[in-house]
């Protein structure tokens, strides 16, 4: 399946990947099996202040469809199945949580050498509806979203952003909320092996007025552990170090400190993934 442009999504993930992805404050513990028939199952418990809980997940693979079951301690059951070329260059995702029927979606996704589509279904009486669309190549992509509520008859959101990639960095400027938020960043390769990265984000609130600047890199210390750090203009100051234990499985220290009141006490996240 040619990606071509990409989903909408994928307009700004680089930046939000350096600046967010493995950040955690929580402490959080999951061990994966898998079984000789290609069943994955996953325990993870999660601690967040005093608050202790935890899911277990199941995964099944068959020719070109996933299901994922997932139950948490509240006794919610979360499916989704995701399966590939039903039709030709296309993904189905459809998702249930039960008890709560009324929030099933069926998403289909579409991938063309020069544009992507994407539409989305609430299963209720009332279905919300989100379209995104995105034309353009790997190197330039332009693209629109937008999503309606038939029982609200109104649109709940409208969205556009512009990515421009080549094998060194990536740029993108996304007009989200409405019109009310404009998010632009940059994120730059540091070496050939790509394992080493900087770049930087600023999100204007035109509501509020507000302006938020964060700068982050990483940096693969050797090819098992990498270190991350970013700094945003509020003084809130994120470091992580990430180890590989072994093959798959992560260990991730995080932590966060606020440089202007450095009286409070700094937050700590530790995260541990152990996978066969």
């Amino acid at each position: 399946m040619n990606k071509g442009p990409g989903l909408f999504t994928d307009i700004g993930k680089k930046a939000k990947d350096l600046l967010t992805k493995d950040y955690s404050y929580d402490q959080k513990f999951a061990v994966a099996t898998l079984s000789d028939t290609g069943v994955a199952l996953t325990s993870t418990a999660v601690k967040k202040g005093g608050i202790s809980t935890g899911d277990v997940a199941l995964q099944y693979k068959y020719n070109n469809n996933v299901i994922d079951v997932k139950v948490d301690t509240e006794s919610n059951i979360s499916t989704t199945i995701t399966s590939v070329g039903i039709v030709p260059s296309t993904k189905t995702i459809t998702t249930m949580k039960f008890p709560d029927y009324n929030s099933g979606k069926v998403e289909v996704q579409y991938f063309h050498d020069h544009a992507s589509l994407t539409g989305a279904v609430a299963l209720n009486q009332s279905p919300a509806i989100d379209v995104s669309a995105t034309i353009g190549t790997p190197s330039f992509a332009f693209g629109l979203e937008t999503g309606y509520e038939t029982k609200l008859g109104n649109f709940t959101k409208y969205n556009a952003g512009i990515s421009v990639t080549n094998p060194n960095y990536n740029a993108s400027i996304v007009l989200a909320d409405k019109g009310d938020t404009l998010r632009a960043s940059y994120v730059h390769s540091l070496n050939l092996l790509k394992t080493s990265s900087a770049g930087g984000e600023i999100v204007r609130r035109f509501s509020t007025n507000e302006n938020t600047f964060t700068v982050g890199g990483s940096y693969a210390v050797d090819r098992l552990t990498t270190v991350k750090a970013k700094l945003n203009n509020h003084g809130k100051l994120g470091a992580l170090l990430q180890h590989e234990v072994k093959p798959k499985s992560l260990l991730t220290i995080s932590s966060e400190f606020d440089t202007s009141a450095l009286d409070k006490n700094p937050r700590f996240g530790l995260s541990l993934a152990l996978k066969p």
